[in-house]
């Protein structure tokens, strides 16, 4: 079930978030992770309309929207595979003609879905605090 995110998501979706971002981005830094940690509490679920998909009582994924840039996307690694991704993307584009979005280079995992998805590179810059190379990719709903 997709449902808004309610505060007592929080930890459900701290926990989906870290255990993909394990598997995703290899490369980041455990300092990088605990400061992403404090930036997603404070910053960015206060911020964005997140979106988060409920199974057996848990939270197992989420997607965080700020207007029509998708600020994260994550599922757990125990659900992933199982369609929840592209159903929270399928929300989104529900609720926007157009989605952007940065993905690390690096990350073959999520090039390859967003790809899939029908995401298309827009420019590639350097991410700052990370040092990491990113790809901005936008999606656009295809009349039918």
């Amino acid at each position: 079930m997709i449902r808004l995110y309610q505060e007592k998501d929080t930890e459900d979706i701290i926990e989906a978030w870290y255990q993909a971002s394990l598997i995703a981005h290899p490369f980041l830094t455990e300092a990088f992770l605990k400061q992403e940690d404090k930036n997603l509490r404070e910053l960015f679920l206060p911020r964005s309309q997140t979106w988060v998909y409920e199974m057996q009582g848990q939270v197992v994924g989420f997607i965080s929207l700020l207007d029509n840039e998708v600020g994260g996307i994550f599922v757990h690694p125990s659900w992933q595979r199982q369609g929840i991704g592209k159903a929270l993307m399928d929300k989104a584009s529900s609720l926007h003609e157009r989605l952007e979005l940065d993905v690390f280079e690096a990350n073959k995992q999520g090039r390859s879905f967003y790809a899939k998805y029908g995401f298309e590179p827009v420019t590639k810059i350097r991410e700052e605090t990370t040092g990491e190379m990113t790809i901005r990719l936008r999606y656009e709903k295809r009349s039918q």
